[in-house]
């Protein structure tokens, strides 16, 4: 069953629907009605990406007014017969009105449409929750991969002649992302091809979208050959560290002499990120800060910006290519001696940091014929100043 959820109205969510059908993003149908991405996932997988089907009340059912009459009734000190007769409805249907919702002290107009709403939205049950053998045989094509729509087409033929082992594709698809209904096991999905957890439609597609892509990236291709060989000083490599209730840390390396900043961060989206490490680059000489290397993130999609306010050229690795920034990646194995990971980092103080950073730059580093890192970046800074 859906819950409805504060905050978005009946239009917003018939729009909700509307967009999701025409194959639109979480992200900009949440743009679109001025939502977090979080909440717009909540009502779509709420009911598997398939959009509930319109509530159509019975014309013999109460209505809201019929409710708001019999509230005012009761509050006048009107007997049930009196109410019922008002409003032309029988007296047992207003006692069963009354008595299901909090008898006549505290009848509530609102709750009891609240909960006839609520009632009329509990699932139907479908054929396979009535047929155990159309139920089992649908289970098992599922099970060595058979899509639902090749599952539906093969009963037809099958069984041409009994509609009661027919069941469309759709009717299959509900029961297997509305886990509600509790029809077919949730394991199942495993075996659809997309192995989506939610419905999406056949006019979904990233074409033309920019999620996960950071704009105007320059490739670590285009990287000056001093930077691979270690040859100048300042060159830095960058990632996040995550932890427990989405917090992070955000770790720069300079890869000559492995020297390490630890940067507190507010929260992982790019204005945060930049802001926060633009921040610490430009406590450092000039001479000491010439590019930073970082991953596909968008955590670092403002990184025009960055550039702006530091002077700092970044490079961007390949997809899926973490040993392009080796320094770091090690670094970062290294700091989970004090961040295992569940650590909630969101504790840590920016004081708290540097000194984590402190220790790991004060250790002998075999790379460094067994030097420390903050030995060597003490060299560079007095070679600098």
């Amino acid at each position: 069953m859906q819950r409805l959820r504060r905050g978005l109205s009946s239009e917003g969510r018939v729009e909700l629907w509307k967009r999701w059908r025409r194959g639109q993003s979480i992200s900009d149908i949440g743009r679109a009605l001025c939502k977090p991405p979080g909440s717009i996932y909540g009502y779509l997988s709420a009911s598997g990406g398939i959009a509930p089907r319109a509530r159509k009340r019975n014309v013999h059912h109460l209505t809201q007014a019929d409710r708001e009459d019999i509230s005012r009734g009761l509050a006048a000190g009107e007997s049930m017969r009196r109410v019922a007769a008002r409003i032309s409805r029988s007296p047992s249907t207003i006692s069963r009105e009354i008595g299901r919702n909090g008898g006549i002290a505290k009848y509530r107009a609102l709750y009891g449409e609240s909960r006839a709403e609520q009632s009329a939205k509990r699932p139907q049950h479908c054929k396979l929750a009535t047929n155990g053998r159309l139920r089992r045989l649908v289970a098992a094509k599922l099970q060595i991969d058979w899509s639902p729509e090749q599952v539906s087409g093969w009963l037809r033929r099958e069984y041409s002649d009994d509609a009661t082992m027919q069941v469309s594709h759709e009717t299959i698809y509900r029961s297997l992302f509305i886990q509600a209904r509790g029809v077919l096991r949730q394991e199942l999905l495993r075996h659809l091809r997309s192995r989506r957890t939610m419905r999406r439609s056949r006019h979904s597609t990233t074409e033309g979208q920019t999620r996960g892509q950071i704009i105007d990236a320059v490739s670590i291709r285009e990287r000056p050959a001093d930077v691979e060989d270690r040859a100048v000083p300042g060159h830095w490599e960058g990632d996040l560290i995550s932890g427990a209730k989405n917090t992070h840390i955000a770790t720069l390396v300079e890869r000559q002499t492995r020297y390490t900043i630890l940067v507190k961060l507010k929260g992982k989206d790019a204005g945060n990120v930049t802001v926060a490490i633009a921040r610490e680059v430009r406590k450092l000489p000039k001479a000491l800060c010439r590019s930073l290397t970082w991953d596909r993130g968008t955590e670092m999609a403002a990184h025009k910006a960055f550039s702006v306010a530091t002077n700092v050229a970044v490079y961007f690795c390949d997809p899926k290519s973490p040993w392009q920034r080796g320094t770091n990646e090690n670094t970062n194995r290294l700091l989970r001696q004090y961040f295992p990971k569940g650590t909630d980092l969101s504790r840590f103080t920016q004081a708290e940091l540097n000194r984590v950073s402190e220790r790991l730059n004060d250790r002998p580093r075999k790379t460094l014929d067994f030097d420390s890192p903050q030995n060597r970046m003490r060299q560079l800074v007095a070679l600098t100043s």
